[in-house]
């Protein structure tokens, strides 16, 4: 289990281009909190617009201080003893606006900003959506708040198994999605990525497959990008073999038989493969992936001769 009060290191990602080093030289902050012996304090989520309480999770020293980096939520969870994005696994990130501190110096209030309106693993907007009823000569809890969402579409699994499915989310190998990471949206697939690496690169290297990347340095990501490479080429051209064409396929649906589907998993995994390890790649240089669809959108309307051109000049 990590140290929960272990101070944050240099080597973190920051996906939105805050310099760490001036941070960690000004993190006097972090020393004026009360934290519990555990080096944690309870933090609440807030929302900016209507100040309804969302959530309530802990936070350490390092999890805050990538939260005031970042502009999102980092917690810290006490069951794993590891950092989560809030979203992680849900898409439904907490973009920070401000940070509180209360009087006694040992709770956090952030205010922010809900991605999705849905803060609980339940599929509501809060978690707290049970209210105590007080009407009756037996008080009972009664639930007040309507499920936004199922959480079967969220996390492709139960309303009782979605919680396992966040508990478990730092112990999986994020190139290899389970159904509650595929069930994020595709356009929100890079913004998770990033934050995913932001966690990895200060994780211990047992913990998952790219922090023990980057544990082992950049040579060996490299080495990964060229061996996804070859893979890919491989895939496609056993793909081509079997379409019995080199020219490009113009109707897959129709034009590739039923038993090329296998084929065809295998290139999509291994292009899957490819794009993963060159993000590590970026992520190792603090580089967002986001530039890259920036770069690809200049390119639009512009001659891929004329562009190739204009580099060499």
């Amino acid at each position: 289990m990590s140290n929960p009060n272990k101070p944050m290191t240099d080597t973190s990602v920051n996906p939105h281009n805050v310099d760490p080093n001036n941070h960690n030289k000004n993190a006097s902050w972090l020393d004026e909190i009360s934290y519990t012996a555990e080096g944690l304090i309870p933090a609440i989520a807030q929302d900016k617009s209507t100040g309804e309480i969302l959530m309530m999770a802990w936070m350490n020293r390092e999890s805050l201080q990538l939260t005031a980096q970042t502009k999102t939520a980092v917690y810290f969870s006490r069951s794993r003893g590891k950092l989560w994005h809030k979203g992680e696994t849900s898409g439904h990130t907490q973009i920070v606006h401000d940070i509180h501190l209360d009087c006694d110096a040992d709770v956090i209030v952030l205010s922010v900003t809900q991605i999705g309106d849905i803060a609980c693993h339940t599929g509501r907007k809060s978690c707290f959506y049970r209210k105590l009823d007080l009407t009756s000569s037996s008080p009972s809890w009664e639930t007040v708040a309507p499920v936004i969402k199922d959480p079967n579409e969220i996390y492709g699994t139960t309303a009782s198994e979605a919680s396992n499915a966040i508990m478990a989310t730092d112990n999986r190998d994020i190139s290899q999605p389970t159904e509650a990471v595929a069930s994020i949206e595709a356009s929100t697939v890079l913004q998770h990525l990033d934050a995913v690496m932001a966690e990895r690169k200060q994780a211990d290297a047992k913990s998952s497959y790219v922090a023990s990347l980057y544990a082992k340095g950049l040579n060996k990501i490299l080495e990964k990008v060229g061996e996804e490479a070859v893979e890919t080429i491989i895939a496609a051209k056993d793909l081509a073999f079997a379409s019995n064409t080199t020219e490009a396929v113009v109707n897959t649906e129709d034009d590739l038989a039923e038993e090329h589907s296998a084929l065809t998993d295998d290139l999509i995994y291994e292009i899957a493969d490819v794009w993963f390890h060159t993000i590590v790649t970026l992520a190792w240089f603090n580089i967002r992936s986001d530039r890259v669809l920036v770069e690809l959108a200049r390119r639009f309307g512009l001659s891929g001769i004329d562009e190739k051109n204009s580099r060499t000049q």
